[in-house]
């Protein structure tokens, strides 16, 4: 199967940056994930589709962390990498 490019907004990169060290790992480990198949959930992939979102948008869960993302084609476009609480606002 063909590989998936993962992108990362402006705001998603600098919102990457802010994390801790500890779990900025975890986070990026979680989005490299996204390459093989991001509509799929499965160990080291908690993946979501959200409801009413056009066009439609997913969540990668990773601990406290969501990336918040679209597929375009062959292309995984995240948008947000933010903190549970704050992730949906």
């Amino acid at each position: 199967m063909a590989k998936f490019k993962v992108l990362l907004s402006e705001t998603a990169r600098k919102q990457l940056a802010e994390i801790e060290a500890k779990d900025k790992g975890r986070v990026r480990r979680g989005l490299l994930q996204l390459e093989t198949d991001p509509y799929r959930p499965r160990p080291g992939a908690d993946i979501k589709k959200l409801v009413g979102a056009d066009p439609p948008l997913y969540r990668l869960r990773v601990g406290d962390w969501r990336a918040l993302f679209f597929i375009d084609g062959r292309e995984v476009k995240v948008t947000s990498v933010r903190r549970r609480e704050h992730a949906y606002d």
